[in-house]
């Protein structure tokens, strides 16, 4: 029944266009850089190739990292949709890519939960873009999805122009475990970018009680150049839920 009538409000055309078929129209398509091997064993990023860390791999206490795509093209276009647009089959579209990714890495985890956004930010979107996506990983995997974290102070906005180190400084004390939190966790985001956030996250997360906490998002920013060959591959891989325009349940 929801379903039906988000499609009434939101009808499912190409996220990233927002004209043609959905998930992604052919020429979108063709646009689209998933992360794939060779990679980073733990943090999935493909620009130096298979190794065990790189210098891309975020900050301790986060386990493994994946992400389903680069942040750029349709893909950057299709994550403000959903952030500031709030249009929610991109949630639909993205999340389950983002849990094919994960799926891949044959980790599961006993609990999904989300980056939460402040309360303010919230309100003025009107929905949690991050809790959306988290939605839909945990019924592709068939896991349970709960609400772990209160988030207290700023947004990710205000660090748009920090470094790492920055980063780190200003998101230290800004989340806590709502709760007792148990085994492994799968925190999901829509955009990793220095792991800052998810840094902070983890470390509430495992105070409260958790036993891992690994990170998935929808989109990755790197600073790539154009792909090289064997590293990332433009269009999704052959049988891919994106390549195959499925609907995610």
């Amino acid at each position: 029944m929801l379903d039906a009538l988000l499609d009434v409000l939101y009808p499912r055309r190409c996220v990233g266009c927002g004209r043609g078929s959905w998930p992604f129209c052919e020429r979108c398509l063709a646009r689209v850089r998933p992360l794939e091997p060779p990679w980073c064993a733990r943090c999935g990023s493909p620009r130096t190739g298979a190794r065990a860390r790189c210098l891309d791999c975020p900050p301790p206490p986060i386990g493994l990292v994946r992400s389903a795509f680069l942040l750029a093209g349709p893909v950057r276009t299709a994550v403000h949709r959903l952030k500031f647009a709030g249009w929610r089959p991109v949630a639909l579209a993205l999340g389950a890519a983002a849990a094919e990714a994960w799926a891949a890495s044959g980790v599961r985890p006993d609990v999904v939960t989300w980056v939460s956004l402040s309360r303010r930010r919230r309100a003025e979107r009107g929905f949690d873009q991050a809790e959306a996506l988290a939605r839909v990983v945990a019924r592709r995997l068939e896991v349970p999805v709960r609400p772990l974290l209160a988030r207290h102070g700023g947004d990710a906005l205000t660090q748009a122009r920090r470094d790492r180190a920055g980063r780190l400084a200003a998101m230290a004390g800004r989340f806590a475990g709502r709760g007792a939190v148990g085994g492994a966790v799968l925190l999901v985001d829509d955009v990793l970018t220095t792991g800052a956030t998810a840094a902070a996250c983890a470390q509430a997360l495992l105070r409260a009680g958790a036993d891992r906490v690994d990170v998935l998002t929808a989109a990755r920013s790197l600073r790539l150049a154009e792909p090289a060959p064997g590293i990332l591959r433009a269009g999704p891989a052959p049988g891919s839920v994106v390549a195959r325009g499925a609907a995610p349940r």
